[in-house]
């Protein structure tokens, strides 16, 4: 039978942009922060039935809460292989620990996913015989998704419901001891981070009206905007959360499972009718590849979401895709 770790990530995780999440990961908005913290340090209920559910199966199961990048690190290095002639540290397939982490939201996944990048992809001087051409990582060890929230509480299709996952916490147990790695995409950029669904960059006055930008965006060979047209929205898609945006469809059949990023900008159009009047329409220009880049031309940051999570865009920002580089448990 399997060892099982059911990793949580804490409240005061010390990786810049890694906290836990918001109140979804501490029971709620309200209170002090000393009671979201003790909320945090308590299992939740989906945990604790999860946790139920392995042990009756017979699996040796350990809850884990990580507060830190180094914690997460000693949780994975129990998926590590055997040693290797070259050295490298690499994930070992045929492992019997399994490994389940609970989710308040993709950013918390994506946490762990870069963790597991971090460990196994091997230096570019170090490139191994055995690693796909089209690949900088390994097959990263497979992981199983425990939302904390149940489906339908938010308005958001987080990526287990995208990819139509298990979100009861006995389907979750089942899915990790009975199902198979379900292989997907991921999207690795040069700011040294990953993405598992996509990344939305744009700006927002404060009554939510989108601002201009200028950018010059590519997908491999194919320039969407060179940096002249005024943008509203570029979306990045390995899957489909950022597919839309307001009424206006951005990417059209984002695939996590095809080998390729979407990409879309969304560009105001002035047009004039036969009467002279001015209007406004969208114009929205779409392109698949392996890579993209985004060389922001305005002087301001850009923001932009990433797996939910918030930033700003100073510089030149790339991302590739890795195919199949990492996978779920799917029943």
């Amino acid at each position: 039978m399997y060892d099982v770790v059911l990793l949580t990530l804490g409240a005061e995780r010390t990786a810049p942009g890694a906290g836990c999440g918001g109140g979804a990961c501490c029971g709620g908005g309200n209170g002090t922060a000393e009671d979201r913290g003790e909320r945090c340090e308590t299992p939740r209920v989906p945990v604790l039935a999860c946790s139920d559910a392995l042990t009756a199966r017979g699996a040796r199961v350990e809850t884990v809460t990580a507060r830190s990048d180094a914690q997460i690190d000693e949780v994975l290095a129990r998926l590590d292989g055997p040693p290797r002639p070259d050295g490298l540290t690499w994930p070992d397939s045929d492992a019997k620990t399994r490994l389940v982490v609970a989710v308040a939201g993709d950013a918390q996944l994506r946490a762990v996913l870069r963790r597991l990048v971090r460990r196994y992809a091997p230096p570019p001087s170090r490139r191994p015989a055995d690693l796909a051409g089209n690949r900088t990582v390994p097959d990263l060890p497979p992981v199983g998704v425990l939302p904390l929230d149940p489906a339908g509480s938010t308005t958001h299709r987080d990526l287990a419901a995208q990819l139509g996952l298990p979100r009861d916490p006995a389907a979750v147990a089942a899915a990790v001891l009975d199902g198979v790695p379900r292989r997907l995409d991921l999207l690795r950029n040069d700011g040294g981070s990953v993405t598992l669904d996509g990344a939305l960059l744009g700006a927002a006055a404060e009554d939510g009206r989108p601002l201009h930008w200028r950018g010059r965006v590519e997908v491999d060979d194919a320039v969407l905007s060179n940096g002249d047209d005024p943008l509203l929205a570029c979306a990045v898609g390995n899957a489909g959360g950022y597919a839309r945006l307001d009424d206006v469809t951005l990417l059209a059949t984002p695939d996590p499972t095809d080998g390729m990023v979407d990409v879309a900008v969304a560009v105001p159009v002035v047009t004039r009718s036969r009467l002279g009047r001015r209007r406004v329409r969208l114009e929205v220009r779409r392109a698949r590849g392996r890579a993209v880049s985004v060389l922001p031309r305005d002087d301001a940051a850009l923001p932009y979401l990433d797996d939910g999570v918030e930033g700003q865009l100073t510089r030149k920002r790339s991302w590739w895709t890795e195919p199949g580089a990492w996978a779920v448990w799917s029943a």
